[in-house]
């Protein structure tokens, strides 16, 4: 049975908008957290001669940032504003406070200056290094939509046509190659229906499904949720629905009561004729696993803890401990102790794969997804790239399980059994409800009509080149008001006024521009100075015009 690592890489733009707390120390932090340390495990499981071949994606937006002088000049004054707290610790320690946690301090300093070290080596470009792993033919990098847009929501075709083409062009200028597959922003779906998701909504009839948008850009596999396939329509190869009974004949149930398994890639049927295209189910199973803190590996007691953090400076001394504690009873961490935990968790983790394809009938063909966000392995747990280097080792000869990529199981075991998707997301509640809710219904009445206004006014603006400066960053402050961050930010309460803030100036930001293309707000001599000055902050995207003209013409793949 196949095995497929999915790491989701993911932040909203952040760059040039403030440093500490949701600037750029949140773009840092993920760095040295997780890709830095994950790229150190994944050469020296290559170094070993250990398969790792890891599906990992970078959202357009994010690989923008990582790729920018920018983020490399404040990845270096991060660096040394920890070195700094570690020097300051030490002193503070040193004076009674508590000398045990000293050790620790030293930890973080030789863990810091390595990691510095290792960035300077790949020349201050993560992009680069994670993209000779995928030349050496050791991963897959996949793609998304430009700036993680919830698909489903848009309000215009338009726009999401333009969320994929420009995720594509800026995978294929930034990795060297066009992308196969797509990660879903959320795992947001919807199949082709009438479009109705609020009051108020812009009514546009029967709108295309998401599945039909992935397939006329090009892509030929996504991740999905399991409840998704579960809920979802068993199709006949002509495309017409079929029974649950015909189904059960194609796919043996897993498990009491079962109607779906999610040990299968499913070929997902647009309502109209398409481009073949795979969706392969995330497996609850594993997924619970790792996931979840009081159930999951990542609540063992011997963990960093994430929450209690030594101020000034921000080192994280203390570990987990028993179940429920509160801060003030946090116990020192032991990294030692920590790390061993992990390589523990990460043969378990290979067993647990061994016993569902030993269950599994029809194993030989089978695949096990287990796509999670990549932050989770580092900067939520921070012994997770730990955990995936020993789960590969366990698995190294395993007999039952074959660790592979998402496109090499396709490759080998083409989808067959056509599924028509139910709509959802990967959310708390598995539907749309933590973009579209009480708190965010304002978001999606102001972008909506600014949406409309914008696909209105753009076959004029492109068809004039004074106005292409104007309309570049007009696409550029949609495509930003449009990250899904923003509504999830404000649903879950934390640091919802920062995702207000952002999200209002993107509006604002693009009302003003398009104010001057429609020749208001001085025209569009002013337009071009704003745009300028806008361009500075909001600078990512560079070659924007050609895939929005794309998206304008409703043609297929690059």
């Amino acid at each position: 049975m196949d095995f497929v690592l999915a790491l989701h890489s993911h932040l909203p733009w952040v760059l040039n908008h403030g440093r500490w707390p949701h600037g750029s120390d949140w773009l840092c932090e993920a760095a040295v957290d997780t890709y830095l340390p994950l790229l150190e495990e994944l050469e020296a499981l290559a170094e070993e001669g250990v398969r790792a071949p890891v599906t990992i994606g970078f959202t357009p937006v994010l690989a923008n940032q990582l790729a920018s002088p920018v983020f490399a000049l404040e990845l270096e004054a991060f660096f040394e504003q920890r070195l700094v707290a570690c020097d300051e610790a030490v002193t503070d320690l040193g004076h009674g406070w508590d000398s045990q946690l000293v050790g620790l301090v030293e930890f973080w300093r030789r863990r810091f200056e390595r990691l510095r070290n290792r960035f300077r080596f790949a020349n201050r470009d993560l992009i680069s290094a994670f993209r000779r792993l995928e030349d050496e033919g050791q991963l897959e990098i996949i793609g998304s939509a430009a700036t993680h847009g919830f698909l489903p929501l848009l309000g215009r075709d338009e726009s999401i046509r333009f969320q994929l083409a420009l995720g594509r062009h800026e995978h294929r200028r930034l990795f060297g190659r066009l992308p196969v597959g797509c990660w879903l922003p959320e795992c947001a779906y919807r199949p082709r229906g009438e479009w109705a998701p609020m009051a108020g909504a812009p009514y546009t009839g029967i709108r295309r499904g998401i599945d039909e948008h992935l397939g006329d850009a090009g892509f030929q596999f996504f991740f999905t949720d399991a409840h998704m396939a579960n809920a979802g329509t068993l199709l006949r190869s002509s495309g017409d629905p079929a029974s649950t009974d015909e189904f059960d004949r194609h796919v043996p149930p897993v498990g009491a009561g079962a109607t779906r398994s999610p040990y299968r890639s499913y070929r997902v049927m647009p309502a109209r004729a398409g481009r073949t295209l795979a969706a392969l189910v995330r497996d609850p199973r594993t997924s619970q696993q790792v996931w979840s803190r009081h159930e999951g590996y990542p609540g063992d007691e011997a963990y960093l803890e994430f929450h209690k953090i030594r101020w000034p400076g921000g080192l994280k001394l203390w570990r987990v401990s028993a179940p429920g504690s509160d801060l003030g009873a946090k116990q020192n961490y032991d990294p030692n102790h920590a790390f061993g935990r992990a390589r523990e968790h990460g043969r378990h983790f290979a067993s647990v794969l061994s016993q569902i394809a030993a269950a599994d009938r029809a194993s030989k063909s089978g695949v096990i997804a287990a796509p999670f966000d990549t932050e989770l392995f580092g900067h939520w747990w921070f012994e997770g790239p730990a955990f995936v280097g020993a789960a590969y080792r366990a698995l190294e000869g395993n007999p039952l399980v074959r660790p592979t990529t998402a496109s090499s199981h396709l490759m080998a075991h083409p989808a067959r059994t056509p599924l028509r998707l139910a709509a959802g997301s990967w959310g708390a509640e598995g539907d749309w409800s933590m973009w579209l809710n009480d708190r965010t219904a304002w978001t999606w009445r102001r972008l909506w009509p600014l949406e409309s206004a914008f696909w209105d006014q753009a076959p004029v603006a492109l068809n004039n080149p004074a106005a292409w400066p104007v309309l570049a960053q007009a696409a550029r402050a949609l495509l930003l008001a449009q990250s899904s961050d923003w509504q999830f930010i404000i649903s879950t309460g934390a640091v919802a006024d920062y995702a207000v803030r952002r999200i209002t100036e993107h509006f604002d930001d693009l009302e003003k521009l398009l104010a001057a293309l429609g020749g208001g707000e001085g025209g569009l001599e002013a337009g071009q100075r704003l745009a300028g000055e806008l361009q500075r902050r909001d600078g990512l995207f560079p070659d924007v015009l050609p895939a929005l003209a794309l998206a304008l013409r409703g043609s297929r793949a690059l």
